[in-house]
């Protein structure tokens, strides 16, 4: 579970299912946590148990879906143990996994027990990036030339209390890499960096923030910036085209579903709009009714997974660009 389940997931399943009643159980999910908070989240809405094997008691693994929050770093072995139990519907959270290596346990694991994998991705399943992708497949402002995706947020707390993860890749760059792949298409790393967390005499390497370049195979040039040290909330994307940009705002909290876009031509004035972007529950969603039925869009769900590994692929090269991967060797 983690904060992710209990957090994020959590209440997007429960407001899912009461809105979808025929999708979901009537019974309460069920939670296990790898961690020592197990057993603290009994209540009406969800139920903790001990052990996977406790829940494999429990549950018809045909008709279940697990979702899988735990850190990077723990993704194989969790999936590995849930196949051994016959789950094969997986939800796994972003990114996949933290280096190319781990990616390819995880692809041995998925192929060993047939797992029919899903990965938490947002920001592929939002209304703003919907919008954005149909004015660059129109072609409405000409050709997409570059993409700038800003990705700040405080979580200076959380860094040095949780080793969850990393570099500061593995945070917020997953959601921004998936779209830019998706905006304009297969990509190679042309610059990476990172910065470290420095407070109060306390450092933590690599968390701070990180800059991202690519270059993709169409021409178009991504350029990503995340500070995880910012005392404001902030994720933007600038398209510019040839002859217009667009700007959106993906909302940052869940305090407030919603997104804003202005798009205009170069010479004249945007077009302003704001609108409800509920991207994880959308995602989730999506993910359910793929994976309900006698007839599971598998296809669907097997392209979304490749391009999460392109993803881990291009955010594995980044830190070997910005020498992150050589520390973590070096210190281990």
């Amino acid at each position: 579970m983690g904060r992710s389940g209990r957090e994020l997931h959590l209440p997007v399943l429960l407001r899912l299912r009461r809105r979808f009643p025929d999708l979901f159980s009537a019974s309460p999910p069920l939670g296990y946590d790898t961690g020592p908070a197990g057993g603290q989240d009994d209540g009406p809405e969800i139920e903790t148990v001990g052990s996977l094997a406790a829940a494999r008691l429990r549950l018809d693994p045909a008709a279940t879906l697990v979702h899988v929050c735990t850190p990077p770093g723990e993704r194989a072995g969790v999936l590995a143990a849930l196949g051994e139990l016959g789950f094969v519907n997986v939800l796994v959270e972003k990114p996949l996994a933290e280096t190319a290596e781990a990616l390819a346990e995880l692809a041995a694991v998925r192929e060993k027990y047939g797992l029919r994998m899903a990965v938490v991705a947002p920001w592929l399943h939002s209304t703003l990036t919907d919008r954005l992708a149909d004015l660059v497949e129109s072609g409405r402002f000409g050709p997409l030339r570059h993409i700038g995706i800003r990705q700040h947020k405080p979580r200076i707390h959380r860094t040095l209390n949780s080793a969850g993860h990393q570099t500061a890749f593995d945070v917020e760059p997953p959601h921004a890499v998936g779209v830019a792949l998706r905006l304009a298409g297969d990509a190679d790393v042309t610059g990476a960096a990172l910065t470290d967390v420095d407070v109060g005499g306390r450092r933590v390497p690599g968390m701070g923030g990180a800059e991202l370049t690519l270059r993709h195979h169409s021409g178009v040039v991504s350029r990503l910036e995340c500070d995880l040290t910012s005392p404001l909330r902030e994720r933007r994307i600038e398209l510019d085209f040839a002859s217009g940009r667009a700007v959106g705002h993906y909302p940052v909290g869940s305090e407030d579903h919603y997104a804003h876009l202005s798009a205009g031509p170069v010479d004249g004035p945007p077009a302003e709009s704001v609108f409800p972007d509920l991207a994880l529950d959308a995602c989730l969603l999506d993910t359910y009714r793929h994976l309900a039925g006698d007839d599971p869009d598998d296809a669907v769900l097997d392209a979304q997974v490749r391009r999460q590994m392109q993803v881990v692929r291009l955010l594995d090269a980044a830190k070997h660009m910005s020498g992150s991967r050589t520390e973590a060797r070096d210190a281990g």
